[in-house]
């Protein structure tokens, strides 16, 4: 994922860059008009769909920045002439990426960024931890929250992070719109953070690592709370099911991370929030 940290490093080390914007898409194309990348002399960030459409618009791009050139337009059928089958037909906007363009480029990037859904991580263990891993590639603003400094530090270096003493408080004072994944050492832990995300109806997803025993027996806890056992049909437990029954830690953190993104996505079609991050309008948006 396109981030503006990751943008900023990436002008750093790439003096000389063009931006790559697909400015006319008709027909069937591997990325939406507006999507752009940054080509440099030996180094790119995002992509436009790759295959043989990518190769040749890096290949200009590189093209321009060693004839020293500004900008060029490029107008590709998406066929056997270039060997993609898409079918579809685009138009590609080149431009140098000269220091408005970069700082027009920053800002609508980090715009983008703090609108991205929040996915709190509760639990920095096996699973907690691979989980976290997936979800840093994708576009969500991720935390992962433990009581347990030793388990935090083991996670990936650049994995947002947060030591507390009562994880259940986070979900009080969470974004609208959060989602929570419970993978926590402590059954009683796990509870008091479900209950407390279960009575965030704004939430598209509520999980929790676990068996139908687990179920059930927060189910009894949970009404002997006294709380709405309604509630209890938006929890996903146990997660990453998907009928596979493997119950290895990467498995159960990739079906995990796909049933995140698919009610995260459920919930803004729903309410008509549908965001299309790395859309930055690189020559149409400014």
């Amino acid at each position: 994922m396109m981030t503006p940290a990751a943008l900023e490093a990436f002008f750093a080390a790439n003096p000389e860059a063009i931006a790559c914007e697909l400015t006319s898409v008709r027909g069937s194309s591997p990325r939406e008009q507006g999507t752009f990348m940054l080509v440099g002399q030996d180094a790119i960030l995002g992509t436009i769909g790759g295959g043989a459409l990518e190769y040749m618009v890096i290949d200009h791009a590189r093209r321009l920045i060693a004839q020293d050139r500004a900008e060029e337009e490029m107008e590709v059928p998406l066929g056997p002439e270039i060997g993609q089958c898409c079918g579809g037909r685009v138009k590609v906007s080149l431009l140098r990426a000269d220091t408005e363009l970069r700082r027009n480029l920053l800002v609508r990037l980090t715009k983008d960024f703090t609108t991205l859904p929040h996915v709190y991580i509760f639990g920095a263990g096996h699973v907690g931890r691979v989980l976290a891993q997936i979800l840093s590639l994708l576009p969500v603003k991720l935390e992962v929250i433990d009581t347990r400094q030793e388990e935090l530090d083991a996670l990936p270096a650049g994995i947002p992070h947060r030591r507390v003493a009562m994880p259940e408080a986070v979900v009080r004072s969470a974004p609208v719109g959060s989602a929570y994944v419970i993978l926590t050492h402590d059954h009683a832990l796990d509870f008091l953070i479900a209950r407390e995300a279960l009575a965030r109806a704004d939430s598209p997803y509520v999980g929790m690592v676990g068996s139908k025993t687990k179920r059930a027996k927060f189910a009894s806890w949970y009404a002997d709370q006294g709380d709405d056992l309604a509630a209890l049909s938006r929890l996903t437990l146990p997660i990453g099911g998907q009928g596979l029954g493997d119950k290895r830690p990467s498995v159960i953190a990739a079906l995990a991370a796909a049933e995140i993104l698919v009610h995260i996505g459920e919930r803004e079609v729903s309410v008509g929030q549908v965001s299309t991050p790395n859309h930055a309008g690189v020559t149409s948006g400014f």
